[in-house]
């Protein structure tokens, strides 16, 4: 006699379908992750020259000040503009003060502006750097 075993309809494997369903999702996310990951370093690099760039201006007020203290005061600077590191512009200007009050005029306070320029990304980008003085 003949023994034949009893079919079920699950045998235990996946079928094709499946698996291209499951690789499908997997490349999805994937490609997902790989375009964050993209944005997320160049938010880096913006953030790194953003940082260089706002202490070149740093760097260049304190100079301003400094060298006002030691000199004649800020009419003996005059703005300028230079290259720092090969892709950063400074520029500077030192100038009056509009007053309305006698305590505030323009002998008595400079106001000392620092601009970084840079481009990146073939866009301009900048940082201003403010602040009033009083004269030595």
């Amino acid at each position: 006699m003949k023994r034949t075993l009893p079919r079920s309809g699950n045998h235990g494997g996946f079928t094709l379908i499946e698996i291209l369903i499951t690789i499908f999702l997997l490349v999805v996310a994937l490609v997902g992750l790989a375009s964050v990951t993209v944005s997320v370093i160049k938010g880096n690099d913006l953030s790194k020259m953003m940082t260089t760039a706002t202490t070149l201006a740093k760097d260049k007020m304190e100079e301003i000040k400094n060298s006002a203290a030691t000199q004649t005061g800020y009419d003996a600077l005059a703005g300028g503009s230079a290259t720092a590191e090969a892709i950063y512009t400074r520029t500077w200007a030192i100038g009056a003060v509009g007053a309305s009050a006698p305590d505030n005029d323009q002998t008595k306070m400079k106001k000392i502006t620092v601009t970084v320029t840079w481009s990146w990304n073939g866009q301009n980008h900048t940082v201003t750097l403010n602040t009033i003085v009083s004269r030595p």
